[in-house]
């Protein structure tokens, strides 16, 4: 064969004649860019694995393929040294990880000036498959030899592999007769290293618990690579090249599943399977488990698998297929941790959110905030926990699971229900601060927790509304577990407490699924007060969400036990709810009785700020009672006492008021005005509500006045604000339904 006419040479030609660069081409074929230099110039002779990559990227019809099996014959007639190969095979079932892989390319073909990469990550995760994938493909660049070495020992024992041993293995590995191997490590190690001198081999250390236990195998020679696996990130291999490992993306973890699982995970329904692959949280040892399982059961439905998956109770029995366990893994990763480290990992499984801070965690242990942060940097280092800030963690779904099953009950009960108690005074204090910030002239009942030594305050109203956003769903959680754990006080306070935010935010969800606990917990504690403060906030949430029945029946009951107990400003907050409730349902003359009772109480208690909002109350009853110049009235008084208290939204939603007036009234030059400066004031202060409000009502100014296309032009900007606007809580969304009906019959 001519040798002009050759692997390298043809693959070059071709690629050209395809316009496509040598870096993108390495990209397709999971190649670095540098060995396929090499490769095109003669430097490298290429794999048959390769030059099938290539044939299938440029169309070549088997040409490249045929051009290096021919050269591969050729040097395979030559005389060569005998060098072990003893890499384990790839698995079938690899899926994704392109960047990775590309990483390892550079890695091995590459001078990075690196000699050793890291590749770690939480057990189950695929770090070995994917060193595997991520070096066959170079391993005619190691002339000397491929070695894998497993240095986890046995699964079930802990036992590992010492270095001593280690390095028994590997001198016989390369040739060196069992009698001749002398006993010291330190001798041992420098036999090894002369054994590799000069050479250019590929070494994988699979399983690595500790630095220390891998760092007398690192050959000296820069012509050899090593590939480090470990659950841990091993700090101490400071001039190794890390790569740290997540889990698979959704439809990589899908294409696993119904490529493991046969052909009937390949035909099963889409929401079905990603559902089984979600309860797997995209680890892929749990996928390839469960995917074996259903291939080897055929009573099985992908719906009987997602079912016994979706079961708390079941799903770890689901993850063990006699071979392989996901609870076996996590176990070795936690049978490394100190007792201490032990502790905190059980406790985390109390934590009902998704991220927890450091100062949750702190509470959590009952420890300082500094132990709280090493603690959580050695638990992250094993890959029990994951940081997504500076000072946030998240645990995965299966290691909580795994921890509140297997951990948890190695802490008494009475530690328990004390670290819950700790979490709980720690969101209370935090609420209460924030609350201060947020809404400082709302009344706020104490509670029971104390500020520890050193406790520093939110630094403004900004931080602490970022703050409850990010801890919003913990806080929730922490209702449910503070009931679940009889933790009674604390779980109507804290519900208590969150309406701030919720109320700020129209959050009716969480304000209602709170409150529902909130209730439960006051009445089974026989909390009297805590009782009627809970059902008449729950009634608040009711009637924002629209559900008004439901909303009176809650106040009245509040009603009944604050009248009980002679709480006169229960009874007030009571009668003011049930009047806004009558507004709601329809009833204006009974809303404006009510109404005005409860501003002649609150005045008289010296509470402008609840005075404020039920004058404004009283306007809009009267926007419905056609009393518009009263309404227009009472309205700019309300706004004048918001504007003293520095109570911004409120001042919002005065002017809304003020600008629903004019348009009841018929002005509609001056409800324009009003709904313009509403929709301004709304943006600047964050108020997403207001804003659709304002907007849904210059919409109907426009309407009303003829301009057809003005009209839907705001509508729509109302709709992209807030989607949508209750017409039964909202004049403006009424109105709109209303035009928009009438315009569906002409």
């Amino acid at each position: 064969m001519d040798d002009s006419i050759n692997f390298g040479s043809v693959l070059r030609r071709r690629r050209k004649e395809a316009r496509i660069s040598i870096s993108e081409m390495a990209k397709r074929v999971h190649y670095s860019k540098g060995y396929l230099s090499k490769v095109e110039t003669g430097g490298a002779t290429g794999s048959l694995d390769l030059a099938q990559a290539c044939d299938r990227e440029l169309g070549a019809g088997g040409e490249l393929a045929e051009l290096a099996s021919r050269k591969l014959d050729e040097s395979s007639a030559l005389p060569t040294a005998l060098a072990l190969n003893g890499l384990p095979p790839v698995t079938s079932r690899f899926m994704g990880r392109s960047k990775e892989l590309g990483d390892i390319a550079a890695f091995v073909n590459e001078d990075t000036g690196q000699n050793v990469c890291l590749i770690s990550g939480m057990a189950g995760v695929g770090k070995t498959s994917l060193a595997l994938r991520g070096i066959w493909s170079a391993v005619e660049s190691f002339p000397d030899g491929c070695l894998f070495l497993n240095l986890g020992g046995e699964y079930s024992s802990g036992r590992e592999i010492t270095p001593h041993a280690a390095l028994d293995a590997l001198l016989r590995m390369l040739g060196m007769v069992g009698e001749r191997i002398p006993s010291g490590v330190d001798v041992r190690a420098n036999l090894y290293r002369n054994a590799v001198r000069g050479k250019r081999m590929l070494i994988v250390f699979d399983n690595v618990r500790s630095a220390e236990q891998v760092i007398p195998l690192l050959p000296a020679e820069e012509k050899c690579r090593v590939i480090v696996t470990s659950r841990n990130r091993l700090h101490a291999l400071d001039d190794a090249m890390y790569l740290s490992m997540d889990m698979l993306a959704e439809e990589e973890g899908i294409a696993l599943f119904r490529s493991a699982g046969g052909h009937r995970a390949d035909r099963a329904d889409h929401d079905t399977v990603r559902r089984i692959v979600a309860h797997c949280g995209g680890l892929p040892l749990a996928i390839r488990i469960v995917a074996a399982r259903f291939r080897g059961n055929p009573a099985w439905t992908p719906r009987d698998l997602e079912a016994l998956l979706a079961d708390a109770s079941s799903r770890f029995g689901v993850l063990d297929d006699g071979e392989r366990s996901v609870a076996a893994a996590l176990t070795v990763s936690c049978r490394a941790l100190t007792g201490e480290q032990r502790r905190l990992f059980a406790l985390l499984a109390l934590y009902p959110g998704p991220e927890m801070s450091v100062g949750s965690v702190a509470a959590l242990a009952g420890i300082d905030p500094l132990l709280a942060r090493s603690l959580m940097d050695r638990l992250g280092d094993a890959h029990l926990v994951t940081y997504v800030a500076a000072d946030r963690i998240i645990l995965h779904d299966l290691v909580r699971e795994f921890a509140r099953r297997s951990v948890l009950p190695g802490v008494s009960q009475r530690a328990q229900d004390a670290s819950v108690r700790r979490l709980l005074d720690h969101a209370l204090l935090w609420i209460g601060e924030s609350n201060a910030l947020l809404t400082p002239h709302r009344y706020r009942m104490p509670h029971s927790a104390a500020k520890p030594s050193g406790h520093q305050s939110f630094a403004g109203r900004e931080s602490a509304l970022n703050w409850i956003a990010v801890e919003q769903a913990g806080l929730v959680g922490m209702c449910h577990l503070a009931a679940e754990r009889k933790q009674y006080n604390q779980c109507w306070q804290l519900a208590f407490a969150l309406r701030e935010y919720f109320y700020l935010n129209k959050l009716w969800d969480p304000w209602i699924e709170t409150h529902l606990v909130a209730v439960e917990a006051a009445r089974t504690a026989r909390h009297r007060q805590g009782l009627a403060i809970s059902l008449n906030n729950l009634g608040i949430g009711y009637v924002d969400r629209g559900d008004l029945n439901a909303a009176v029946e809650q106040y009245q009951e509040a009603l009944e036990i604050f009248r009980e107990l002679n709480d006169e400003r229960g009874i007030v907050d009571a009668l003011c709810n049930l009047a806004w409730a009558d507004l709601y349902l329809g009833k204006p003359k009974n809303a404006l009785r009510g109404l005005r009772v409860a501003l002649s109480h609150y005045r008289s208690m010296g509470n402008d700020r609840n005075a404020a909002i039920t004058l404004r109350g009283i306007a809009l009853t009267e926007s419905e009672l056609d009393l518009c110049v009263d309404a227009i009235h009472h309205a700019k008084q309300a706004r004048e006492v918001f504007r003293t208290l520095d109570l911004w939204l409120d001042v919002v939603m005065s002017t809304n008021c003020i600008a629903w007036a004019h348009f009841r009234a018929g002005d509609h030059e001056a409800a324009a005005f009003h709904y313009e400066l509403a929709a301004t004031q709304a943006e600047r202060f964050g108020s997403c509500y207001e804003r659709a409000r304002a907007l849904a009502g210059l919409g109907n100014v426009h309407a009303v006045s003829g301009g057809h296309a003005e009209a839907a032009e705001q509508w729509a900007r109302a709709d992209e604000a807030l989607s949508p606007l209750s017409p039964v809580m909202v004049g403006e969304a009424r109105v709109r339904m209303a035009w928009l009906d009438a315009s569906t019959r002409d």
